[in-house]
């Protein structure tokens, strides 16, 4: 690549879904400059472009070739595993090429083949049946991460110019979210949105902000004793670490302009305290980050929408911000 930066490495997704589409649209409209590549089928992305009559030739590279033939096309370096096109028909005969495409986007990027992952959406219910062992994209990553040799501890942050938020819970079921909160949980995950901020994102002293789990954040104890037995706890030591981070805060009054000025990053207790706002916010330009990885991973933050899979209706503006994030975090 002749001193050129290596180009980004874009998952498929699950292929029933919008990735495919989303891929070709974003090549398409070339909003971000940053090169990518697609680890996919190529007979898949070509069947996506005639289906949904774009003009973007599909071009089968290798990650090496992928940089120069981004204006020529959309660079696919293919997969193994078998796919079949079948848009809006998810099935678990899949899983092997979606798993693939993940784990080999991590491992181009280990071996400095490119310089981030982009990941497009995946149908975790269809990778459970195929026997698939993580919550979802998020806990993979981090398995994949111990190729590097370090611990990792991946932290999912959904980032916009509006609102940066994390939830310290995330794939669990509402009921089991306020068990496996504990004081430890909230310590480690705001030390790595502590240390990434700083690092990837060129923020000297981030504002932490930490929302209480209870209405009104327990109201002195009377709605709840989280907030005194944990989340207080967890700050305090935080704060001796040098950390600015205030709350433990009510999430009711936490999000809106005036409040989200306080702070960079907002630290939600469970997942839909900070997706709600987040998605309210941001719904079509959000980004989900993974933090606490020795990698930059990006990816829209929606799903797989297999309802729309195939029709043209897909808006890749959410796809398009996590290219131009990608490429920002790794200039």
């Amino acid at each position: 690549m002749t001193g050129e930066r290596p180009p980004l490495a874009m998952t498929m997704g699950d292929p029933a879904g919008i990735g495919p589409e989303l891929a070709l649209a974003t090549w398409r409209d070339r909003n971000p400059s940053a090169p990518f590549f697609v680890l996919a089928a190529p007979a898949l992305m070509n069947a996506a472009a005639r289906r949904l009559k774009f003009a973007a030739p599909v071009i089968e590279t290798d990650a090496a070739g992928a940089a120069a033939a981004f204006s020529k096309g959309l660079p696919v370096v293919p997969l193994e595993s078998a796919v079949a096109d079948n848009p809006g028909r998810p099935s678990a005969a899949n899983a092997a090429a979606t798993i693939e495409s993940i784990a080999r986007a991590v491992e181009a990027v280990r071996q400095g083949a490119a310089r981030a992952v982009v990941t497009n959406p995946i149908a975790k219910a269809v990778l459970y049946e195929a026997g698939f062992q993580f919550p979802g994209h998020t806990e993979y990553l981090g398995e994949l991460a111990k190729a590097w040799g370090a611990p990792a501890f991946p932290v999912m942050m959904i980032w916009s110019e509006a609102l940066k938020v994390v939830p310290v819970t995330i794939h669990l079921p509402l009921a089991e979210a306020a068990q496996a909160l504990t004081a430890e949980l909230i310590v480690r995950t705001a030390r790595v949105v502590d240390r990434d901020l700083r690092a990837r994102f060129g923020i000297e002293r981030p504002r932490l902000a930490v929302a209480g789990l209870n209405p009104h954040a327990g109201e002195g104890g009377a709605m709840g004793r989280e907030e005194i037995t944990i989340i207080a706890p967890a700050i305090v030591a935080l704060r001796a670490e040098g950390i600015n981070i205030v709350g433990p805060l009510p999430a009711d009054t936490m999000f809106h302009e005036r409040a989200r000025a306080g702070y960079d990053v907002a630290l939600a207790m469970y997942h839909d305290q900070g997706l709600i706002p987040a998605k309210t916010l941001a719904f079509d330009e959000g980004v989900n980050v993974t933090l606490g990885l020795p990698f930059v991973r990006t990816s829209p933050d929606h799903g797989t929408a297999f309802d729309i899979a195939g029709k043209g209706l897909a808006n890749p503006a959410s796809l398009i911000a996590a290219v131009r994030l990608a490429d920002q975090l790794t200039r």
